[in-house]
């Protein structure tokens, strides 16, 4: 893995909504605020809703007060979409104000050049725009067949962890997006920086499975 020299903080920009799969959200975004910690100035991670008001992770466990809205958040160099139980995602992607205001920012960010990083079933809830079109993409087990249905123009890739698009990547299932969180930092920072956050989270499952 290349150690890419980092030249300037990346704006790293977390998507919530009501619902959102806690460990989807909270696992990469600790991945790149351990990433910070140990290179200072690399990453500016803050969370992005429809609107300031809070929403409810999924069950309803806590509620989240995002630190921007979608009109007010600095420019994003990434956004990252966690997903949700799938129920929800099914009902997000048929929900034209989602779709015309929360997805549109995401897309709109996506053309211009911004890298969006899906997590879990987040790749799913792309699937009302034309973000997934002619790449290999991928997520949880339980939406892969979805996925192929909703989106005949894409590619969906099964077995693996994450998948590597340059301006896309997606994951596989809840902690693969630590895996492909992992990758990044390895990507931005270099392998040193990674294994030293490996280590801190004694994290012993982690696994490669990127298709470049």
């Amino acid at each position: 893995m290349n150690h890419v020299p980092n030249s300037k903080t990346m704006n790293v920009a977390f998507l919530i909504y009501d619902q959102v799969e806690a460990l989807d959200l909270n696992g990469p975004l600790d991945v790149f605020v351990k990433a910070n910690v140990l290179e200072p100035g690399s990453y500016n991670c803050f969370t992005v809703g429809k609107t300031k008001d809070p929403v409810n992770m999924e069950a309803d466990t806590m509620a989240l007060i995002p630190i921007y809205d979608i009109h007010t958040c600095p420019q994003p160099d990434m956004i990252v979409v966690p997903g949700a139980n799938p129920e929800y995602i099914m009902q997000y992607i048929q929900d034209r104000d989602f779709q015309e205001t929360v997805l549109k920012w995401v897309e709109n960010h996506y053309d211009a050049g911004t890298i969006v990083f899906t997590v879990c079933t987040g790749s799913m809830l792309l699937s009302g725009t034309e973000m997934l079109a002619d790449y290999d993409v991928t997520t949880h087990h339980m939406l892969l067949d979805a996925l192929e249905q909703h989106n005949p123009e894409t590619n969906v890739i099964r077995n693996v962890r994450y998948i590597d698009q340059g301006n896309l990547i997606t994951t596989a299932g809840i902690t693969a997006g630590i895996d492909a969180a992992l990758y990044l930092v390895g990507k931005h920072l270099g392998q040193k920086t990674m294994n030293t956050i490996i280590e801190i989270f004694e994290y012993q499952n982690v696994k490669s499975g990127n298709l470049a």
